[in-house]
């Protein structure tokens, strides 16, 4: 009893802070384009773009081009963490490996995912299958990171213990290295998550693959900021949705671990 009230507290306290932050950035949308602090033809006020929501909302367009960009997302995501989990565990298990990969992975993950747009345009034209290839890319570095360091960061008692009771290999993986793995494979799909998002538009924006990114290209291109920004503003909606959801995921999943013990607790 003594515990709650502080954590209802503050918990309320958070919630309150991040309305009156939205609150405030709705009152500047609205207000900076009727004062004239800016031109309305760059930002409209905030009611035109939700007007424009509106109107989008009313469209099987949108909501085909919604479907799209998050069938791109979620393809892309599943990819990138199977890739990430399946080269990241033996890459962190064993030094010899490791140490092999190690210049290779810090060579290949600075690249940026945009860079390889020409590439995904030559191999798959402006299909799924070239969003798909940035999506992957980006996200599967996020996620091989994290499983690498998780691998890396067993207990080295718990590894002994496992040697001396004989465990076989995929018993070791299953009963030492995963579940201590596990909080930073959950952050690296959650990291992975968001990358995927923002390269499932980028790509739709660039190549002109179906979806959300497409959408705004075309907004833009005919003169329709309210919609575009609307557009934007939608895209946000689900990144924020998305990580309340992984979040959520992993708060459930490692109800176990001391970590998320210690924040309920706080």
């Amino acid at each position: 009893m003594i515990l709650t009230s502080p954590v209802r507290g503050a918990g309320t306290s958070a919630t309150t802070l991040g309305a009156l932050g939205v609150a405030g950035l709705a009152v500047v949308l609205e207000l900076a384009p009727r004062l004239g602090l800016v031109s309305t033809v760059y930002l409209p006020p905030l009611t035109a773009m939700l007007g424009a929501l509106a109107a989008e909302a009313a469209s099987p367009v949108f909501w085909f081009s919604l479907y799209e960009t998050l069938r791109g997302w979620a393809i892309g995501l599943l990819l990138a963490v199977g890739g990430g989990i399946l080269l990241g565990v033996p890459i962190g298990l064993l030094p010899v490996v490791r140490k092999a990969t190690a210049s290779t992975i810090e060579f290949l993950r600075p690249i940026p995912s945009v860079a390889l747009v020409p590439l995904a345009v030559l191999l798959f034209g402006t299909d799924l299958r070239s969003t798909l290839l940035l999506v992957v890319y980006a996200a599967f570095w996020q996620v091989l990171v994290q499983v690498i360091a998780g691998v890396r960061d067993v207990d080295p008692v718990a590894m002994d213990t496992a040697t001396v009771y004989r465990l076989g290999l995929c018993a070791r993986v299953r009963r030492v290295v995963w579940p201590s793995a596990l909080p930073y494979v959950l952050t690296g799909v959650r990291l992975g998550a968001s990358v995927a998002l923002v390269l499932a538009v980028t790509g739709e924006l660039v190549i002109g693959s179906p979806g959300l990114g497409r959408q705004i290209a075309l907004a833009q291109s005919s003169g329709a900021i309210a919609t575009l920004y609307a557009l934007v503003l939608v895209t946000g909606l689900v990144g924020m949705l998305l990580n309340l959801v992984f979040r959520a995921v992993e708060r459930r999943v490692l109800a176990w671990h001391p970590a998320v013990r210690g924040d309920s607790v706080r």
